[in-house]
């Protein structure tokens, strides 16, 4: 919200660091707060971790490029703080490789994790399946065991057979220059099962069309980072994101919204 007033261009936030958790950092915020100077920071957790599991870590080398630079990095969710263990699992509970490529459910031990939930003892054998607290969150781990949260597993789009990450299609979106923000859910189709769905936001004084954004993301289908099938055949430019009361992403809400029109 901050990065698309107009007064931002000329504030000073040059001693700013600001930690980014509820939702994924996206390359296009973490760009816009470096040329102001903002040093942007990725935190995970979620209320039944109480909250914290991992933050961004940067090395000394890593800290002496320019922040503009520092962007791939900042961006992933982080290494698992002190006394919690992290690992990435199938759907059958196998832990895959720590190669930043296979993906799974990330799932956690530590010493202050919740238990079970209030009067629903079967949620909280759910939640601890396996001897692990599941958190919902698809992800992949580095060599370095760098995390970096790929979706959740309610938000994954499958498409024609595939699973398309909401989060990767947010990120790439963000970093077309006149957009200020962008959610993205899967929406029933009849042929490929769901197609993603994209709402974005402007920044003041830009414009942008549904051919532009398309266009814009054309360039990652060339580079490989995603298939010609993931770009959105919908967009709605909204002047607002509906979030929760943390300030999440609502796509409950948009799901819900876009099911009623």
């Amino acid at each position: 919200m901050m990065m698309a007033t107009e007064s931002i261009k000329t504030a000073d936030l040059s001693n700013w660091h600001v930690l980014i958790g509820g939702s994924a950092l996206t390359r296009g915020l973490c760009d816009a707060g470096a040329r102001l100077g903002v040093s942007m920071y990725t935190g995970y957790g979620m209320s039944e971790t109480c909250p914290l599991l991992s933050t961004t870590h940067l090395t000394a080398e890593d800290l002496e490029l320019p922040l503009e630079q520092q962007t791939s990095k900042r961006i992933k969710t982080g290494i698992a703080v002190p006394m919690v263990e992290l690992e990435i699992v199938t759907p059958e509970g196998k832990p895959v490789p720590h190669d930043g490529e296979a993906k799974g459910e990330v799932v956690a031990r530590a010493p202050w994790l919740t238990q079970s939930y209030f009067k629903e003892p079967e949620k909280g054998e759910e939640l601890w399946q396996g001897g692990w607290l599941h958190t919902g969150d698809v992800a992949s781990l580095g060599t370095d065991n760098t995390l970096l949260i790929k979706d959740r597993i309610k938000d994954v789009i499958k498409t024609g057979g595939e699973w398309l990450s909401s989060l990767d299609l947010e990120n790439l979106i963000s970093q077309h220059p006149a957009v200020a923000g962008a959610a993205v859910v899967g929406v029933p189709d009849e042929k490929w099962g769901e197609r993603p769905h994209a709402l974005v936001t402007l920044k003041p004084g830009e414009e942008a069309s549904l051919d532009d954004i398309q266009n814009h993301l054309k360039q990652f289908v060339d580079s490989g980072e995603i298939n010609k099938w993931a770009i959105p055949n919908q967009i709605d430019f909204v002047d607002d994101i509906p979030k929760t009361s943390v300030g999440k992403i609502n796509k409950k809400l948009i799901r819900d919204q876009l099911r009623e029109h």
